[in-house]
């Protein structure tokens, strides 16, 4: 981890040389406390230069591209959560019979392994009502959901992103600047490496069940928007037993060429 460390560093000197600007000031390190994330904030560390009025900040990751681990229930509602919109009536209702009877599964201790069809039963109706809520209030609020979508997913402030990939060995860099806020000039110094600023989608092209070698998938979502943006949501238990809710393996397989991406190998000497 320190050596994948290191060379993340080494990638954010050379996009911020406002780390280096002459200020009457230390560079402050802060980690964010947990619940940041659900108001929007993804960052995990945060890097401040209080003379210069400068702060900008990381999310770090460990061999993993997933952007978010959101849930589905009964008492979640992901329109409210992602887009200050919340979901109707409909909504609640279609998903109502699948959920209570998880939650009478979940009661008796039934193992999701004895459940059988659950693609049928759980999965594909769950997916179905989260399809069509979606699609409602895109309609209903026009140019609104995509953008929205995205900061849930990436972040509402401008942050680095910071995987650590041991089997390449390799620290990947991404540069999620939307609002322009980061990337820029010292009084000195201009940066080393260019990110510039990626556009937010404002339109829905496709959603559907992501097509396989084999057909369409059962568990997996696929929704293509404009700026080259595409996103995964694959439903599934993340559980051996059977629990009150669902969880969402969230993936970003699309993005615009403009979304800033650099690979630093790693140096053990």
């Amino acid at each position: 981890m320190k050596t994948a460390a290191k060379a993340g560093v080494k990638t954010l000197f050379q996009l911020e040389p406002k780390i280096f600007e002459d200020g009457n000031d230390l560079l402050e390190l802060s980690l964010q406390p947990d619940n940041s994330g659900s108001v929007g904030d993804v960052r995990d560390i945060l890097l401040i230069r209080r003379s210069i009025n400068w702060e900008i900040g990381l999310s770090v990751k460990h061999n993993h591209m997933a952007a978010k681990h959101s849930r589905l229930s009964l008492t979640i509602d992901f329109g409210k959560e992602w887009f200050n919109i919340p979901c109707s009536k409909t909504y609640f209702d279609n998903i109502r019979p699948i959920f209570n009877s998880l939650q009478s599964a979940q009661r008796n201790r039934t193992r999701w392994r004895d459940i059988s069809n659950k693609a049928e039963t759980v999965y594909m109706p769950v997916l179905g009502a989260f399809k069509a809520e979606l699609e409602r209030l895109d309609n209903e609020n026009p140019g609104i959901i995509p953008s929205r979508l995205l900061e849930y997913l990436l972040g509402r402030k401008d942050f680095y992103k910071l995987i650590a990939n041991t089997s390449n060995r390799t620290t990947i860099m991404q540069c999620i600047n939307f609002h322009g806020t980061l990337n820029k000039p010292s009084s000195t110094r201009a940066p080393e490496l260019r990110a510039g600023t990626t556009n937010l989608p404002t339109r829905i092209y496709h959603f559907d069940y992501k097509d396989t070698d084999s057909g369409s998938s059962n568990t997996t979502l696929e929704l293509v928007m404009n700026q080259n943006w595409v996103v995964s949501f694959r439903i599934h238990s993340a559980s051996s037993l059977v629990e009150s809710s669902l969880k969402f393996d969230i993936q970003i397989p699309g993005a615009p060429s403009t979304l800033f991406h650099h690979h630093q190998g790693w140096q053990t000497s």
